[in-house]
Formats: structure tokens, C-alpha cells, sequence
């Protein structure tokens, strides 16, 4: 089941900014931050499974590996 959330003292110019966005693109604010939050929570559970990688990785070579290097073969393996 949905859960509701509410946003209390958002700033004037920030609900108009989300307003408008919402309006471009033909939804209703409601829809258009629900969507937002979405893929706010899926950026987040990327960067916590990047995170977790990461150090499984360093924990396997019994080293430090470069955070950078790591992520790069995440991308590329992704894009295969």
C-alpha cells in the first residue's frame, strides 16, 4: 500500500520552481515529485550498492583499490 508524505515550510520559490517543472512537463505536482522521489531512491540504492562493492572489492584484493577504478568497471560492465 502507498504511504503518504508530507512537506511542511517548503520555500515559496522551491514550489513554484517544482510547479513549473511539473507543468512542462504536463503533470501534476504530485506526480511530477513522486516520480522525482523515485529516482532519487533509485540513485541512492545505486550508490549504497556501489559503496558495498567497493569494499568487498578492497576486502578481496587485501588492499586498496582506487574507488575510481572500481567504478569504472561497474560502468562498463553495466553497459554490456
Amino acid at each position: 500500500m502507498a504511504r503518504v508524505i508530507q512537506i511542511r515550510d517548503v520555500p515559496n520559490e522551491v514550489h513554484d520552481a517544482l510547479a513549473s517543472a511539473a507543468e512542462v512537463q504536463g503533470l501534476s505536482l504530485t506526480k511530477y515529485v513522486r516520480r522525482e522521489l523515485e529516482q532519487l531512491a533509485k540513485q541512492t540504492q545505486v550508490a549504497q550498492s556501489n559503496a558495498a562493492i567497493i569494499r568487498e572489492t578492497q576486502a578481496k584484493v587485501q588492499g586498496h583499490v582506487e574507488r575510481e577504478t572500481i567504478l569504472t568497471f561497474l560502468h562498463v560492465l553495466r553497459d554490456e
